[in-house]
């Protein structure tokens, strides 16, 4: 959940009317998720005009905001102020401004690729940390961002997924630990990404694991994926 801001209390003394307090409330509601201005009209039932106009007055007032979320980029989202829009619905590092940033994922493919290829068998902790001594990102990803990118490379058919089992060249990884070699030689690896997950969006997209039909991130929802099918 993104990190929310203490309320302002000065809230309730500001002058609404009472289709803005419905409005506002209901998007309040939502927390850092926030709702669709479509959604919105649906759940308040109240007029279109009525709810575009105090969209409008709640924004200008400032105790609202438009975010931009990884489903459409054309979509009216909204979110109460004091709140930081969920990485549910902005993509999190992997997005900027609703576009999938494919350009940095695959440089940290690439980052986490040639570690693992360093160190032989490395688990998802491992590679994190080798990322971060590196210092080549300036801000740190966490671990767990990390393993989306590590899944990602097993999708593109990069790198192996096996559980250690303490001896030989699983020795440096504790028993019974999940562990990831690369599957490829460094020359292969050279080599432009031409397997069928690396065709389409999802092949670089490291929220894959988290998408899923009728689910937040879901297939029929991703302009991406639209996209690449029209295309």
């Amino acid at each position: 959940m993104g990190k929310r801001k203490r309320p302002d209390s000065k809230v309730p003394a500001l002058s609404m009317t009472e289709q803005e307090k419905i409005v506002y409330n209901l998007i309040q509601s939502k927390q850092d998720l926030g709702i669709w201005s479509r959604d919105m009209k649906r759940e308040t039932s109240l007029p279109n005009n009525v709810v575009d106009k105090s969209l409008k007055s709640l924004c200008s007032k400032g105790l609202i905001k438009e975010v931009v979320t990884v489903w459409s980029k054309s979509r009216k989202h909204f979110l109460a102020s004091e709140f930081e829009p969920s990485s549910e619905i902005t993509g999190g590092k992997w997005y900027d401004q609703g576009t999938l940033d494919t350009e940095f994922i695959n440089f940290l493919k690439d980052q986490c690729l040639k570690h693992i290829r360093n160190m032989k068998i490395a688990t998802v902790d491992m590679v994190a940390n080798a990322v971060r001594r590196s210092r080549v990102l300036k801000n740190d990803c966490s671990s767990q961002e990390i393993g989306e990118i590590v899944r990602a490379l097993i999708l593109d058919n990069d790198v192996i997924e096996m559980r250690s089992n303490g001896l030989g060249e699983f020795a440096s990884v504790p028993t019974g630990r999940m562990c990831y070699k690369c599957r490829r030689s460094p020359d292969a690896t050279k080599e432009p990404r031409v397997g069928a997950m690396a065709s389409i969006p999802c092949g670089v997209c490291p929220q894959i694991a988290n998408c899923a039909p009728g689910g937040v991130i879901s297939p029929t929802t991703c302009e991406y994926y639209s996209m690449w099918l029209d295309f």
